[in-house]
């Protein structure tokens, strides 16, 4: 969210800042309102004050005009209330500006390869796809989810369900042990206050799964990503900046309604309604930010090193990162039934985008209070990480040989065949 002042006090830059994001706002409007909720303000203090000044004399003369003045109060801060809730709402639906950093462009035309990893495989066979080989495994069942939940969902069986979660138990143990993350279990459920905190709502309120509650004002989600939790967790505080930077890592299932993917992807794993993903969240100084991006990007890939699984990595251009995001890398891992990288993780800084939403601060070496900077990343989606490692291990027999790394979490089985 994006402090009032600030596009006060520079429009023009403001101006050119959201080109690269090629949206359209209307900033004077904005700044009407924002004239208007400051004069109500300075309006409440003046009268404020004289009926502190009425109530000091003790004059019994004036309390009457100290009961007029209180209807004036009282209606001033209505009107006051009405344009502050009309301006925040405004606020909220404006995106991070983009870092210099990022290169300019409208989508993902405009994304720019940084590098690439790890040995494409070649075939001597027609590589099948991860839906085909899961079926023909009879280890992937889309059919019965089908019936049973509805389309995107998918029964993961027998040793592709292990090797789910030894993906799981591996990327933590990665992340916690060599990379320096503290492991949180959190709850799936956030309220409507956490999810804006992190900037799902009110902009992406179609896409989050809302449940039915008998209080309708208490409204509850299924978590699209463990980022909502995590970062949340330090909202509304003051940390000691001792404590930073702080580093969590979770292992959690993910629902999404990919309302804006209508037509994509509708076979296989690639965009599910849930899946499990291991989420990591930095909390840091907000000048440490896009050291720590850097260092959580190097702590994703290093899963994909450690399989052996080829990969690239791509900066984002301004108008295709997310909306909370002021720059962002992506990783793409190869997937040989496409010919072509497909995304398996995304590593964003927030900056103090975020904080700002959950009014999360610390103490500078100036003992000023400040916002501080949060970052997120895929450590990395479960799903896809075993999509790619049956289309990338895949054998002519249909089998799928185990990457070394995987096999001490699935009692050292080498291959997995056909039930």
């Amino acid at each position: 969210m994006h402090n009032i002042k600030d596009i006060r006090n520079d429009v023009e830059a403001f101006k050119e800042a959201l080109k690269k994001r090629f949206i359209k706002l209307d900033l004077e409007s904005i700044l009407i309102l924002d004239e208007k909720n400051r004069k109500y303000i300075q309006e409440r203090e003046i009268l404020e004050q004289e009926k502190k000044e009425i109530s000091k004399s003790k004059d019994k003369s004036l309390f009457e005009k100290s009961k007029i003045i209180s209807i004036k109060i009282d209606k001033i801060t209505q009107h006051q209330s009405t344009v502050k809730k009309e301006l925040d709402a405004i606020l909220s639906s404006i995106p991070n500006i983009p870092h210099v950093d990022v290169p300019v462009g409208k989508d993902e035309n405009f994304n720019i390869e940084i590098s690439k990893s790890g040995k494409v495989p070649e075939f001597k066979f027609k590589p099948k796809s991860h839906d085909e080989l899961g079926e023909n495994l009879v280890m992937l069942d889309f059919d019965l989810a089908t019936k049973t939940t509805g389309s995107r969902f998918v029964f993961v069986k027998d040793k592709l369900a292990l090797l789910e979660r030894a993906l799981s138990n591996f990327m933590l143990d990665t992340h916690v042990n060599i990379n320096g993350y503290n492991e949180i279990s959190p709850p799936l459920i956030a309220t409507d206050s956490t999810m804006f905190g992190t900037g799902q709502l009110p902009k992406f309120d179609n896409d989050q799964f809302e449940l039915k509650l008998d209080d309708s004002n208490d409204r509850k989600f299924l978590i699209p990503t463990a980022e909502v939790i995590l970062t949340n967790m330090v909202k509304d505080q003051i940390i000691n900046k001792n404590d930073l930077p702080m580093r969590m890592v979770a292992s959690t299932p993910c629902f999404r309604k990919e309302a804006g993917s209508y037509g994509k992807d509708t076979k296989g794993m690639i965009r599910q309604h849930q899946f499990y993903k291991v989420e990591m969240v930095s909390i840091v100084e907000s000048d440490k930010c896009l050291f720590e991006l850097n260092r959580m990007t190097d702590c994703a890939t290093k899963i994909l090193d450690l399989l052996n699984l080829p990969y690239r990595k791509i900066l984002l251009c301004s108008g295709d990162m997310g909306f909370s995001a002021e720059k962002t890398f992506d990783i793409e891992i190869w997937l040989p039934s496409e010919n072509k990288y497909r995304e398996i993780s995304s590593c964003s800084s927030c900056g103090v985008f975020q904080a700002r939403r959950m009014k999360a601060r610390y103490k500078d070496d100036k003992n000023e209070t400040v916002l501080v900077g949060t970052l997120n990343g895929s450590g990395l989606a479960v799903g896809r990480t075993l999509v790619g490692i049956l289309e990338n291990y895949q054998q002519e027999d249909g089998s799928i040989i185990v990457p070394d790394v995987l096999r001490p979490y699935m009692n050292n089985i080498h291959k997995i065949t056909k039930i």
